[in-house]
């Protein structure tokens, strides 16, 4: 019986121990964390911080690792609940192996602002957790943390480090950490108590027991806060997250959110809903009267702002099939530019050749200048059958572009007579490339290498087929190109 009876006395411990403990509730108004952290006018909302700290998106910097800094961060507002909790999350990072001054954790009656005591003021009503890792009485205790309290009249003991008005302490490296260290306050029931987190490991929840100081009364209500200085020595201190909870004893009703604003801020905010309530009243009188016919009916006036903030389907559609036709235009304006500077160079190369083999032919009589008379003739066929294909290309790409450019509704249509124009270019480059291969085979001799003249004006040979077929292959690649680009657009207009 008795082995039987210990597993259910067991879990009705554990089920008081559960009883018993306080209720958690955030408080954002006296908390920060990342991201997005500041506003636009470099403030944190529901913050106020001063001296050299310097706000960011991720965290705050207390102070930078140069000389003689200090900043600190506070609470706009008071808080008006009688037991918390805070989780800092914070890092102290520098070059040297010994840093200067440190860090607190302030949950004072007044607003610390700036001042001696790790950059807040002295001299306080209420409790600071100091994490000091300067040694200034030599007793290689630090880096350490110090809970001191103060009435608002004592002065800090800063050359022996606070050990002569501490009420706990222990020794702990914060410094140069893989990870943030985070620190866990606790004020409940008139007991303080401080856990820490080395920061050695990523888990959050490996917090190790520091110091506890029972029987401490402090303010009802007061402004939480945090601060740090650097003296010869210096660090980066950097807060990531300052998180604060209302603790409620078990049996108690937490306060109502209405009991927690004070008189003024509740008048402020009843005259600001008012204004406001003024303003849409008069939006909705003038919306009215602009459509008379939506009147007692929301789902009308549903559907009009809905198509005005969204549109449709078919509207999107319309719109990236006018889109896909612009692209169309502008490439096809391009590879007309690029067939006119083509067709310029080549009207330019039939000349230089023409007035180059007439020169050559003219100084060889007999059999030799009649040889040279065909090659002549010969070659400007060739180039004028080369004209005469480029011109008709040209036609084509003009009578393309002349299609897209009147089409007033675009559609499946103009898509269509689109490929079609592609389609008949491509059969032209077809064409050229074939009649130009045909042409230089032909009039090639068979027994000697066709060579190329040489020209003043270039700096090296290039022969009339190599030209030609270059041109060609250069041609049908950029049209290849184009096509592929219009059917990929297309493919993917399918998903919509």
């Amino acid at each position: 019986l008795l082995a039987l009876g210990r597993p259910a006395l067991s879990g009705a411990q554990a089920t008081e121990g559960a009883a018993a403990a306080p209720h958690r509730r955030f408080e954002y108004k006296y908390s920060f964390k990342g991201p997005h952290l500041v506003q636009a006018d470099g403030t944190v909302p529901f913050w106020v911080h001063t001296g050299n700290a310097i706000p960011s998106a991720d965290q705050i910097r207390i102070t930078t690792s140069l000389k003689s800094q200090k900043g600190s961060v506070w609470t706009k507002n008071k808080s008006v609940f009688e037991y918390w909790e805070v989780e800092v999350t914070f890092r102290v990072t520098g070059r040297g192996r010994i840093g200067a001054d440190g860090l607190a954790i302030w949950f004072t009656e007044e607003q610390g602002l700036e001042g001696p005591v790790f950059g807040a003021a002295d001299k306080w009503n209420g409790v600071g957790i100091f994490f000091d890792s300067f040694d200034n009485d030599g007793k290689k205790n630090n880096p350490g943390v110090i809970v001191v309290g103060n009435n608002g009249k004592l002065l800090y003991d800063h050359q022996n480090d606070g050990s002569t008005q501490a009420l706990a302490s222990c020794q702990r490296d914060f410094r140069n950490k893989p990870y943030p260290v985070r620190a866990k306050i606790t004020y409940y029931q008139k007991t303080l108590t401080v856990l820490i987190n080395n920061g050695f490991t990523p888990d959050k929840e490996d917090y190790e027991f520091c110091a506890k100081v029972e029987d401490m009364v402090l303010p009802s209500q007061g402004y939480f806060g945090i601060s740090a200085a650097t003296g010869g020595l210096a660090d980066d201190h950097d807060v990531l997250s300052f998180l604060t909870f209302q603790l409620t004893e078990p049996g108690k009703e937490a306060p109502t959110p209405d009991t927690e604003i004070p008189q003024k801020d509740k008048e402020k905010y009843q005259e600001e809903f008012e204004h406001f309530q003024q303003e849409l009243d008069k939006k909705k009188e003038e919306f009215q009267r602009e459509h008379p016919d939506v009147q007692g009916q929301p789902g009308k006036l549903f559907v009009l702002f809905f198509n005005d903030v969204f549109e449709t389907v078919s509207d999107r559609e319309l719109r990236q099939i006018f889109e896909g036709q612009n692209r169309i235009h502008l490439e096809i304006k391009q590879l007309n530019r690029q067939l006119d500077m083509i067709l310029d160079e080549q009207r330019k190369y039939v000349s230089a050749v023409t007035e180059e083999i007439a020169k050559r032919g003219a100084g060889f009589p007999g059999q030799q200048g009649q040889v040279s008379q065909q090659e002549i003739e010969t070659v400007v066929k060739t180039q004028e059958e080369v004209i005469r294909q480029v011109k008709e290309i040209r036609s084509s790409v003009t009578d393309a572009l002349r299609s897209i450019s009147g089409a007033q509704h675009p559609g499946s249509a103009g898509v269509y007579e689109t490929t079609q124009h592609f389609n008949d270019i491509k059969e032209h480059l077809h064409v050229v490339k074939r009649d130009i291969e045909h042409l230089v085979q032909r009039n090639t001799p068979s027994s000697e290498k066709q060579k190329c003249p040489e020209l003043p004006p270039f700096p090296s040979c290039l022969s009339t087929m190599h030209f030609f077929i270059f041109v060609a292959v250069q041609t049908v690649l950029f049209i290849g190109y184009v096509m592929y680009r219009s059917q990929q657009e297309a493919a993917a207009k399918k998903f919509f």
